[in-house]
């Protein structure tokens, strides 16, 4: 019996060390996995459009018609086990890349559109609660979700809430018609819509944004966002994804959809599971669009920075400007955004043909991508862009990818700066210096705190000697971080920060830095910028220390949930909306730098429409709601919503505008008119008085009082 009582209990220890180390090992991994969703200052994204990188498992491609390697309107069978297979090789890895944005994973349609067209690309959704199969399984999905994290790599899913698949009022059998369903049943179609979740406009003419906003894009279904059951949906399926692990969202055709009920999505999120959500307003070459930085200001996400990529473009790939009009776009951004190291960098997407021509040089590519992975903001390299891909329009622009070769040039300029962003504080946080310019040769400056990176290029066809250059780099020799792979070279500081003169070549690019511990408490970045109290938020930067001190959102503390020397995540305090100054002040009495702008909510928000008829202009004068909360502009003026709309859902005299408002809270408000040179008008009267509902939408109807 003592024997068998013996291996009974070797048994049961061997149980439970296998069971420790079971447990130990899931948290290692749920750990390695927890990385920070909310702020990718120093991360390196990686655009990946699923079906065009690589076909990892074959037996998931489709049947049929909608299957043709050859032609690039078709599947080519690219899927997640195949970004699965690049994670674990180590090409992904390598090159210092930190997320992955990948193509919306939801079912789309399987009809073939009747010009020839598929939904290889993910925009065409038809459930948003399954995935799309020929990218592979929700097993898969998480699969993708574990093996990324544990290479600490974060997964951004593309979402498009503006609409679902092609249709066409007059025709039923277009397509798919439109057809949206909720797992698997369905909701409603284009042509037979009586829940009335669609919009039937017609197509934008793109002539206003308005137009844009209450039409399909193209042949697309437009979603009616004020209609309470597809409001619930999109939020209930972009929770399901959340729970899946995503860590980032990058929302298709913000500028097609109204912003107030964008700003509920957005809360929602934030509410629910906080991670970083950035939006595609799109910009041609040279437009610069105010309502592109009001959006990224107010609405509570980043933007892809397309003001940036089009300027880029226009020096390095065009050669159209030059380096004094790239610097005059840095200046103009850091002041339009209020958060610019927010904003979504690139040279190149699947929207817009491929930085790398046919023909051309390699050198200018690699040029871009030097200061695109050195200058403000969040840097998204387009697949293939380290291969040299070359694709005008779409969908040239988004073939299969050619190859996964890592000794290119460009895939080595990536792997080196990307990494330089996880290592040095100035490249996520710094703001930016011009130290040295002309037309051909750009040298700028990143610092914060202790460090510093120095980017110099010369794009023209002859030597700069290159004098008078002072930096914040400390006394000392400093190497090119590149290698000289782009035949940069050494520089000698002396004291002072003036750099010894030196020739910079003609195709020439250098990167020099250092870094080192800050003296004080530095905030680089709060994530995300808006909230309701109770939210959680990250706020990150260097020299907190690691014992526990405070946090203020102007003059009040916070509840501290964690606390170490590079990243405090505390809870949105119960104190009344607004803008707050956020500042850290560690255990020993060192006070931080003051972080800016940050909007409290009044509470849960949700889309309301406010109505307003007769109300009568003269031309040029236009109509704004103002009222008693944060969301209303607390009665400021110059902080109302608007302008109004009067062409689509409301004609002329009567107005109309989509708002995000607090949830079960009593407005009071009032319409106003405002000409272009701000004269304001009020109504008269007593103020208007609305309570919000609880949950869903609304519509709220009054007449101007003259």
């Amino acid at each position: 019996m003592g024997s068998v009582i013996k291996v009974f209990r070797q048994t049961i220890a061997l149980i439970f060390v296998l069971f420790s180390l079971f447990i130990c090992f899931t948290f290692e991994s749920l750990t390695v996995e927890a990385s920070n969703k909310v702020n990718y200052a120093q991360d390196t994204i990686y655009q990946i459009v699923t079906d065009r990188f690589e076909d990892g498992d074959p037996s998931n491609n489709p049947s049929g018609e909608l299957f043709n390697p050859t032609d690039l309107h078709k599947y080519h069978g690219g899927d997640w086990q195949g970004i699965i297979d690049r994670i674990e090789d180590g090409y992904i890895t390598d090159m210092g890349v930190t997320a992955l944005w990948i193509s919306q994973p939801v079912e789309n349609v399987y009809a073939v559109h009747p010009n020839g067209y598929t939904s290889y690309h993910g925009y065409w959704a038809r459930d948003y609660k399954k995935t799309n199969p020929f990218y592979g399984d929700f097993d898969k999905f998480d699969e993708l979700i574990q093996i990324a994290g544990q290479h600490h790599i974060k997964i951004i899913m593309d979402f498009t809430p503006n609409h679902s698949s092609p249709a066409l009022e007059t025709d039923p059998d277009y397509a798919e018609n439109g057809a949206v369903y909720d797992n698997g049943h369905l909701i409603s179609k284009y042509s037979d819509d009586s829940l009335g979740v669609f919009h039937h406009n017609g197509g934008t003419d793109f002539s206003t944004y308005e137009d844009g906003i209450y039409r399909n894009l193209y042949d697309l279904a437009d979603y009616n966002l004020q209609n309470e059951a597809m409001d619930q949906y999109l939020k209930e399926s972009i929770e399901l994804w959340l729970d899946k692990g995503i860590a980032g969202i990058r929302v298709d055709a913000v500028k097609h959809m109204p912003q107030g009920w964008q700003e509920t999505l957005v809360n929602h999120v934030y509410s629910h599971e906080p991670v970083f959500t950035f939006g595609e307003w799109f910009l041609g070459e040279g437009e610069i669009d105010p309502r592109n930085h009001y959006f990224a200001n107010e609405s509570g996400m980043s933007l892809l920075d397309f003001q940036y990529g089009q300027q880029i473009r226009s020096v390095l790939m065009t050669q159209q400007e030059d380096w004094l009009d790239f610097h005059e776009m840095i200046e103009q951004t850091a002041a339009s955004y209020h958060v610019v190291i927010d904003q979504v960098t690139f040279i190149d997407n699947h929207d817009m043909s491929r930085f790398h021509k046919d023909g051309e040089p390699e050198i200018n590519t690699e040029m871009a991508l030097a200061v695109l992975l050195t200058s403000r903001g969040v840097p998204t390299i387009y697949y293939g862009t380290e291969q040299y891909m070359t694709g005008e329009t779409d969908p040239e622009n988004r073939k299969m990818m050619t190859n996964f070769d890592d000794s290119t040039t460009a895939y080595q300029i990536i792997s080196k700066l990307a990494h330089l962003r996880q290592d040095n504080l100035a490249l996520g946080y710094g703001d930016t210096t011009e130290r040295w310019i002309n037309e051909d040769v750009y040298i700028y400056e990143r610092s914060f705190g202790n460090h510093v990176v120095v980017t110099a290029v010369n794009s023209g066809d002859v030597d700069y000697t290159i004098n008078n250059l002072v930096t914040a780099l400390p006394e000392g020799n400093y190497e090119d971080v590149l290698d000289g792979l782009l035949n940069g070279q050494s520089i000698q500081v002396g004291t002072n920060g003036a750099v010894n003169n030196f020739v910079l070549q003609a195709n020439e690019a250098a990167v020099w830095e250092v870094s080192n511990n800050a003296d004080n408490p530095l905030i680089g970045q709060v994530g995300p910028m808006a909230g309701q109290p109770g939210n959680s938020i990250t706020i990150s930067g260097e020299g907190f220390g690691t014992t526990e001190g405070n946090v203020y959102f102007g003059t009040e503390t916070v509840s501290i949930a964690s606390w170490n020397d590079q990243e405090i995540v505390i809870e949105i305090p119960d104190i009344s909306s607004g803008r707050y100054d956020i500042q850290v002040m560690t255990a020993d009495q060192q006070e931080s730098n003051l972080y800016p702008n940050f909007e409290v909510l009044t509470n849960h928000q949700l889309s309301v429409r406010f109505k307003v008829e007769e109300a009568y202009t003269d031309y040029g004068t236009e109509i704004y709601l103002v009222g008693n909360t944060q969301e209303l502009g607390n009665w400021d003026p110059e902080q109302a919503i608007g302008p109004f709309f009067n062409e689509i859902m409301e004609i002329y005299p009567n107005w109309y505008y989509d708002v995000s408002v607090p949830a079960d809270q009593q407005l009071e408000y009032k319409f106003i008119k405002k000409d272009g040179a701000g004269n304001i008008v009020w109504e008269s009267g007593p103020n208007h008085t609305y309570t919000v509902p609880e949950s869903g939408t609304d519509t709220v109807t009054t007449n101007w009082r003259n």
